[in-house]
């Protein structure tokens, strides 16, 4: 597994909203992959497009469909980030959040097929 981060640094004890921060980058990313390989539309779609599929309310949405396919691990660290104090509330921003620390704990960790297997289900009709 190769790790994206220094190997002395332990993923676990990460902040959820540290995680949740780069797990954002990555879950916006694949967004716009998935947006640019579906169809060459004009740079204003495709970021209205993003705008739509990143916002807490269709993370939210994303999060309900994924929790039945998440080990006890990444479950464990979905709720980290779920929990986390932040300036916002909202169920959907929590779960929002979650979602995000989900993604940057796996990436981080150098998991990106589980990353990208994730995502499908995540944008699955």
């Amino acid at each position: 597994m190769d790790r994206l981060y220094p190997k002395d640094i332990d993923l676990h004890t990460l902040s959820p909203l540290a995680l949740a921060f780069v797990g954002d980058g990555v879950y916006s990313l694949m967004v716009r992959e998935r947006l640019l390989c579906e169809a060459n539309r004009p740079v204003n779609d495709l970021h209205r497009q993003s705008v739509r599929d990143v916002r807490a309310e269709a993370q939210a949405a994303a999060m309900n469909r994924l929790m039945e396919h998440l080990t006890e691990e990444e479950e464990a660290v979905y709720k980290r980030g779920r929990n986390a104090h932040t300036a916002r509330s909202g169920a959907d921003y929590h779960k929002a959040t979650g979602l995000e620390a989900l993604f940057g704990y796996l990436y981080l960790d150098g998991r990106i097929d589980r990353v990208r297997e994730l995502f499908a289900l995540c944008v699955e009709e």
